[in-house]
């Protein structure tokens, strides 16, 4: 059936075509950030109130990885007066985005979830190719599981998310702390995310997917990110894992027009039969990178709240 975007989609993809910008294949990584930056500033909505959105250094065998720890106003507290919390991967295909690209979202997500949010700068290729990434998801992961107590954080409500590559990377961070006993993951939070490297699901094909994230800027993205490593290493592509069960439940978000939205419908459908809870949320008429856009669409603020409700049902 073919894709048709809502009408307010279709404004934002013909805004972002009479523009001009270049295609980020065309561009080197550092200015491919730099448009990419500029696009979240005008494309994010005003951010809510919190108490407190501070800088936060974790420890890595590396140095540091930078991250930013977001308090709400209201916080669901335990007995112990810790709260739940929401590791925050951030997308960009493992080369742009930053705290800043994502800033706006997990203070929504923080303010309507009423829970911590950690958002997680991760190493960036190609200066640090795979499987660097994936290495510091972990390893932040870890080190807020363990510190818990000491951020505010419940570690029985200890939740990974991300958008596109950041879906990816949390839905790698669940399959690694599955494998290793720990630490606890209570719900992994996937939007759009890459799960198959191979590009095989026809929504890579289809004419209508490709906008914003085009076929032709898919392979830019891995080839700065993967070089010559094994794209069906699980930690590149989570649905080459043997088996997803015993994962944590999933909120799994896919775009229509968006060329990932094959492999996200698989891996929830695959996550649904190994036993996995599973909420499952489609957005026929949006593409790739909506989430981000509460400014230009309101699908997205529909999409953040109700990400924040199923968080809450979560405990």
């Amino acid at each position: 059936m073919p894709v048709v975007l809502d009408p307010d989609a279709a404004a934002v993809f013909k805004a972002f075509q009479e523009a001009g910008r270049p295609a980020y294949e065309t561009l080197t990584a550092p200015e491919a950030r730099a448009y990419y930056m500029e696009a979240r500033l005008v494309s994010n909505p005003e951010p809510p109130e919190l108490k407190s959105a501070a800088p936060l250094a974790i420890p890595a065998p590396h140095g540091t990885i930078p991250a930013r720890i977001y308090t709400p106003r209201t916080l669901r507290q335990n007995g112990d007066g810790l709260a739940p919390c929401l590791v925050f991967f951030h997308g960009g295909g493992w080369v742009i985005g930053n705290l800043e690209t994502h800033d706006v979202v997990c203070r929504k997500l923080a303010h309507e979830g009423e829970l911590i949010v950690i958002s997680v700068d991760y190493r960036l290729a190609p200066e640090h190719k795979f499987p660097a990434a994936v290495d510091d998801a972990i390893n932040a992961t870890r080190w807020i599981s363990a510190n818990a107590k000491q951020l505010g954080v419940d570690a029985a409500r200890l939740i990974v998310g991300g958008d596109s590559a950041g879906g990816n990377l949390a839905a790698v961070v669940a399959l690694a702390a599955r494998d290793a006993g720990g630490p606890k993951i209570a719900a992994q939070m996937l939007v759009y995310p890459a799960t198959e490297f191979a590009r095989k699901h026809p929504s890579h094909r289809e004419p209508e997917t490709s906008i914003l994230l085009t076929h032709s800027v898919i392979p830019w993205f891995m080839n700065h990110y993967m070089g010559d490593a094994d794209i069906s290493d699980w930690r590149a592509s989570p649905a080459r894992a043997g088996t997803l069960a015993g994962l944590p439940p999933a909120y799994v978000l896919t775009a229509g027009a968006d060329p990932l939205r094959d492999e996200g419908d698989e891996y929830a459908a695959r996550l649904k039969q190994a036993g996995v809870p599973v909420t499952y949320r489609h957005f026929p008429g949006q593409f790739h990178g909506f989430f981000t856009m509460g400014k230009l669409l309101n699908q997205a603020n529909v999409a953040v709240t109700e990400i924040a409700r199923w968080l809450k049902g979560l405990g």
